[in-house]
């Protein structure tokens, strides 16, 4: 996987494969729909109506499972203290998400605008269906599997996928790219990219905003 989410990225399959590799199979995702994916759980459709009847929106994924999954597509010089820091953001903003909200007005147009609905059904359902997969392929659950069989899954899970773009998150029809593009997008993964902690998007105080930013310690870009 690489470190730097600002170019192309190596497919999940190898460390040695190409950046341009990975984001033919991770940012395609988008393009494909969530019920397509392999062993999705029954369940999941009943569990959301239920919520949704019941005027509460479902929230929470199976964090071991989820851990797993991050552990295969987010860069492993981040550590895993870092990547569970990632999934924990991804998972908040996953949680705090308001479905067909309004959007706020941009410049150059008046009419009302609204988010999409609510991505988390079919990414639980996604999630599921990594391990339904691993069992089928490996005979074990997914967060039981090594790295390498575990990278072996996600592959096959993305294959049919064709495209080069890693989307917005919530273009993303598959969990696996939405929590690494969820990461992209973010002021860790921006460091990341520089080799300089800058925060991006956070805020600083005035009298060090002509600082020069401090090199990333212990971390390989």
């Amino acid at each position: 996987m690489t470190d730097d989410p600002t170019r192309p990225a190596p497919t999940p399959t190898t460390t040695s494969a190409s950046r341009r590799g990975f984001l033919k199979l991770a940012g395609a995702v988008a393009a494909t729909a969530a019920a397509s994916t392999v062993g999705c759980a029954p369940g999941t459709e009943t569990e959301s109506r239920t919520a949704a009847a019941s005027g509460k929106r479902a929230t929470g994924f199976d964090r071991p499972l989820l851990n797993a999954l991050g552990e295969v597509m987010l860069p492993a010089s981040l550590g895993a203290a870092s990547r569970t820091a990632a999934v924990d953001a991804f998972v908040a903003w996953v949680d705090g998400y308001d479905p067909v909200a309004e959007e706020q007005h941009g410049y150059g147009y008046a009419e009302i605008r609204y988010l999409p609905a609510d991505p988390a059904p079919g990414w639980r359902a996604q999630l599921d269906g990594l391990d339904a997969l691993a069992r089928r392929m490996r005979q074990r659950p997914f967060v039981e599997l090594d790295a390498a069989a575990r990278q072996d899954v996600v592959t096959t899970a993305l294959a049919p996928v064709r495209d080069v773009n890693l989307p917005d998150p919530l273009g993303a029809s598959h969990i696996a790219v939405a929590l690494v593009a969820h990461w992209a997008g973010s002021p860790a993964a921006s460091d990341l990219a520089m080799g300089v902690s800058v925060g991006t998007g956070t805020c600083r105080p005035l009298d060090g905003a002509t600082a020069k930013p401090l090199p990333i310690v212990g971390v390989q870009a």
